[in-house]
């Protein structure tokens, strides 16, 4: 392999790490604001009061996009190994 491909190789993985991760941090972030905002509004500063939502979204978003993301994942996965086998 070149460093050409090791290094597209990664660029893909880091692309790909990123797709991956970016709904479960976008929706955490967003149920962490709202929540946030709930607790100055009622001065309520309870800890399981924000881990819980929280779980529960990204729960969701789960079993929402999970077969996405396996997908995701195993098209990856078998480029790496196109790769792998071509050079």
């Amino acid at each position: 392999m070149t460093e050409l491909q090791i290094l597209d190789i990664m660029y893909q993985t880091f692309q790909t790490a990123v797709k991956l991760t970016m709904p479960f941090l976008l929706v955490s972030m967003v149920v962490g604001v709202v929540i946030a905002i709930f607790q100055a509004a009622t001065q309520i500063n309870e800890q399981t009061m924000t881990f819980v939502p929280k779980f529960l979204s990204i729960l969701i978003v789960m079993g929402l996009l999970g077969s996405t993301m396996l997908s995701t994942l195993q098209d990856f996965f078998r480029q790496v190994l196109a790769w792998m086998v071509g050079s």
